[in-house]
């Protein structure tokens, strides 16, 4: 396996609520793009929102089909750790992530899965959207699957706000591709707040977009 990791700090905004430590998993397999999906979300927390992160991330020998998993940690605050230990968000966009990366969740944990490509949830709980289906059905580019997650996993959540996601996101996509980004971040924000209002009390962290 290879690793890399990364930290950003900017000064948090005053009279905003604290962050305590967030941990964030998102896995799947090689050419699914859940490296870039952590960096941008690292970027967006750290870099716009101003709050404290550190990454890394780990994929398999193949560039395609190998195992791949970015971890981001979001605190306002120092960092003591890099890794993630108690896993607080876990997106799983395949099976095999599923199974091999949800050992260490943390009680209460927010698990989101690609529903088309996960059979069996690791948690009851958990929350199964088609992101893979709807970048191919909706939007005729099933590789923005990875970025139709993240806008869900803002909606959802509140742990990165939807306007810093989107400012990292596009300084990272090629050029001619922003307008495709960007449908696909809002479809999944769109897929995420039609999710959350079934998803029961006891699963929601205090965390929300209204602290952000």
């Amino acid at each position: 396996m290879k690793a890399a990791g990364k930290a950003l700090k900017q000064s948090v905004p005053e009279g905003r609520k604290p962050l305590g430590r967030v941990e964030v998993r998102l896995s799947g397999s090689g050419g699914q793009g859940l490296i870039l999906a952590g960096l941008v979300l690292a970027e967006a927390a750290g870099l716009y929102d101003g709050r404290e992160v550190a990454m890394v991330q780990s994929y398999g020998p193949e560039a395609r089909g190998g195992a791949s998993k970015a971890e981001v940690i979001i605190r306002d605050g120092s960092i003591d750790y890099p890794l993630c230990t108690r896993v607080d968000l876990l997106l799983a966009l395949n099976q095999e992530a599923a199974d091999e990366y949800s050992h260490d969740l943390a009680p209460g944990a927010w698990v989101i899965v690609d529903g088309d490509l996960v059979a069996n949830a690791p948690t009851s709980r958990a929350v199964a959207l088609p992101f893979t289906a709807a970048a191919r059905d909706k939007l005729k580019r099933p590789m923005v699957a990875n970025v139709i997650a993240l806008g869900a996993v803002s909606a959802l959540t509140g742990i990165v706000s939807l306007k810093a996601l989107e400012k990292a996101l596009l300084a990272h996509v090629p050029a001619g591709t922003e307008a495709l980004n960007k449908k696909a971040l809002a479809l999944g924000v769109k897929l995420g707040r039609e999710a959350l209002g079934k998803v029961r009390p006891g699963q929601v962290w205090e965390f929300s977009a209204a602290d952000m």
